[in-house]
């Protein structure tokens, strides 16, 4: 099912607290309100701790301005932009070369956004945050009748818009959810750990994953996953994506099949202007492979996943995150001639059978 176009504000549903905490009584498991990584030293938290309250104490129009800026000078010092003008020629060879650079710098603009926004304490959702309507009207109302019903989902997204704040909608929307991250390091990756406890959201860590999503669901908490990450290809299946193989977790697929909770791929796109608001862009359930009718059901549901994500991003492809280097995990020869085929295709909305 793919997102409609059919849109309403969110405020049509049920009105949130507007706040950043999350609903009472609704906090994740205390083992899963913990921060794995390794901390900022203590000069170097003392110096970010400025950072973060003069971010705080800008207004949103300035921290948009302050977004663009440097999002405008890291494209202009051409940090990774050879980078993120090759995954453009491959991904969309049919743009000019002009339109790919504005991409390109939009992209920039955008990874300058997501940092500005994330940081800063107290509400970082503008006033008018539920105001900005909903695509896929049918696919979120599934969603929310399957939250309904005491269950979680297994929620799909992309280092797409902003995906932190939209991690907080969902919260304020009535989506309890926990977040799957990895162990990082540094002063950034810590306050963004701490902002999403805060926001009510758990944290999943790679060890034992699969075991924490399935009590999660079944608590009535939604797994909320970045799918565009590369894996080193033993931990990894390979999947179309903008029309080459790129290594994907299977995490999700697994979670679906293990415990039978629907998919659906969930996006936050920016309209224009300044402001952290978002419309909500939802497609599914993305339904799993008949038994049966692929060999390999956990990477044909992955791609279907991906396939999905894949849409969104071409709707608005400044909105992504093209300086990452998504493809630098090479699939193995035999794969390439062999598997790909057989793979639903990011552009093709059914899927291909294998003999």
């Amino acid at each position: 099912m793919e997102c409609a176009t059919v849109s309403s504000p969110l405020s049509a549903h049920p009105p949130p607290a507007q706040t950043n905490t999350p609903p009472e009584g609704r906090k994740p498991p205390e083992h899963l309100r913990r921060i794995i990584g390794e901390p900022p030293g203590p000069i170097v938290a003392l110096l970010t701790r400025g950072v973060w309250a003069l971010l705080t104490a800008l207004s949103p129009g300035a921290r948009d301005a302050l977004a663009r800026f440097v999002g405008n000078l890291a494209y202009t010092l051409g940090i990774r932009r050879k980078v993120a003008l090759d995954n453009l020629a491959h991904a969309m060879p049919e743009k000019s070369e002009e339109e790919r650079r504005a991409i390109a710098r939009g992209a920039y603009i955008t990874m300058a956004r997501v940092v500005v926004e994330s940081l800063p304490s107290g509400d970082r959702m503008a006033p008018d945050w539920d105001q900005q309507g909903i695509e896929g009207e049918e696919a979120w109302a599934a969603l929310k009748a399957h939250v309904a019903t005491g269950k979680g989902a297994l929620l799909a997204t992309a280092h797409f818009g902003n995906w932190e704040l939209v991690g907080q909608m969902l919260i304020r929307l009535g989506v309890p959810l926990n977040a799957l991250v990895r162990p990082l390091k540094g002063a950034l990756n810590t306050r963004i750990a701490e902002n999403r406890l805060g926001a009510g959201a758990g944290l999943i860590y790679p060890k034992g994953a699969i075991q924490e999503i399935t009590a999660a669901v079944h608590r009535g908490e939604s797994a909320f996953m970045l799918l565009d990450q590369a894996l080193p290809a033993k931990a990894a299946v390979f999947v179309p994506f903008f029309g080459r193989l790129a290594s994907t977790t299977p995490a999700m697929a697994v979670a679906a099949e293990r415990t039978g909770m629907p998919v659906f791929v969930v996006v936050g796109v920016r309209p224009p202007g300044p402001g952290a608001r978002f419309r909500l862009e939802v497609e599914g359930p993305i339904p799993a492979p008949a038994p049966g009718e692929f060999a390999d059901p956990i990477t044909e549901h992955t791609a279907r996943v991906t396939a999905g994500l894949e849409r969104a991003i071409r709707r608005h492809p400044e909105q992504w995150l093209w300086l990452h280097r998504r493809w630098k995990v090479q699939p193995p020869a035999a794969l390439v001639s062999a598997a790909s085929p057989g793979l639903t295709q990011g552009t093709v909305a059914e899927p291909a059978r294998r003999d």
